[in-house]
């Protein structure tokens, strides 16, 4: 028996499809002025994931430095990061150093115009990283990065209220003075 002519569909084994969500990006930079402190502003990553934090980040940066060549940060701070990355049909290198500080990036154009930008930790409090966020990015704010960490330094992870069942005969109980001690 013969069957009818076969068409052969020549499509990958495999296609990875990446739709990444459009999130507002988490940036404050300090107007265009003269250069003052330790930080032109402030970047709140959503991960420590370079790779896919930055093209973002870079594709707002641009506007203001035009093509981006270079990016430093500090390796411990961040994942294992490729040393290139595609951005906008060019190439941007990156360059992970321990002596970087663990808490900024920089971001270097192709005419070695230079920004250094305070990151916050993505599992950063948005009530804490917020008003960060606004003092790095004041006109001439010269506050050193430890300074401007200092809020998150002082803000200690609030302990979790004593264990207090749900259960309504327990909470009775407990109204009703519970364990009451015996004195001998």
């Amino acid at each position: 028996m013969m069957s009818g002519p076969h068409l052969r569909l020549a499509t990958p084994p495999t296609t990875t499809v990446t739709v990444a969500q459009r999130q507002t990006l988490r940036l404050k930079l300090k107007p265009k002025a003269p250069t003052t402190g330790d930080v032109d502003g402030a970047w709140w990553p959503r991960s420590w994931d370079l790779s896919a934090e930055l093209p973002a980040l870079l594709a707002v940066l641009a506007v203001r430095l035009g093509r981006i060549n270079r990016v430093s940060y500090n390796l411990t701070t961040w994942n294992v990061a490729d040393r290139r990355l595609n951005v906008d049909e060019h190439q941007v290198r990156l360059g992970g150093f321990h002596a970087q500080h663990p808490h900024t990036i920089d971001v270097i154009a192709a005419n070695g115009t230079r920004l250094t930008l305070l990151v916050l930790a993505p599992t950063t409090h948005p009530a804490t990283a917020h008003p960060i966020m606004m003092i790095a990015a004041r006109r001439n704010n010269i506050d050193s990065i430890e300074e401007l960490l200092a809020p998150i330094a002082a803000s200690k992870p609030v302990p979790p209220p004593r264990d207090r069942p749900d259960d309504p005969a327990v909470q009775r109980w407990e109204l009703d003075g519970g364990l009451v001690s015996q004195r001998a």
